[in-house]
């Protein structure tokens, strides 16, 4: 799991879902991806059709309209909220340093860490040495990447 991921997961804006754990707009399992014989290929091919066809003549329309969108959008997150709950009573200031959002998220924030994770989100060579630089750019880019994970960030915080 890299650095970023484990932030997502103590938001809860963790996206990854096992591929076992899908299913078709039927309710039934996806068909595997690992099919090995010609018969389990024919059955899930049959499988598929038969709810197919099950699916046009209950006039399931909505169902077959959701199933073609894809996935469902993701919700948004109240980040602000929950940080502002984790750090209350605290002296950390979550909203302009990288080392208090990892703190209040209890993950590490020492100066390996930050460079992990920095080059993790790809901080420019020329930040990388100067710590007051990349820190900076490291807090910046990190609530970008929450806001395009699902997280409501306000717009003033990602300038």
């Amino acid at each position: 799991m890299g650095f970023f991921s484990n932030i997502l997961e103590k938001l809860g804006l963790k996206k990854d879902k096992p591929a076992s754990a899908e299913v078709t707009a039927s309710g039934k399992p996806a068909p595997s991806a690992g099919i090995s014989t010609p018969k389990e290929a024919s059955s899930s091919i049959d499988e598929i059709a038969a709810a197919r066809i099950e699916r046009a003549r209950s006039g399931a329309a909505a169902g077959a309209a959701a199933a073609a969108a894809g996935p469902a959008a993701i919700s948004e997150v109240d980040v602000v909220s929950q940080l502002e709950k984790l750090s209350a009573g605290s002296e950390l200031n979550w909203k302009v340093s990288i080392v208090d959002l990892l703190k209040v998220l209890g993950i590490d924030s020492s100066r390996e860490a930050r460079n992990e994770l920095a080059k993790e989100l790809g901080c420019p060579a020329e930040l990388m040495s100067d710590s007051a630089k990349m820190n900076v750019w490291l807090h910046k880019e990190v609530l970008k990447q929450i806001a395009k994970n699902g997280g409501n960030i306000p717009a003033s915080m990602l300038d």
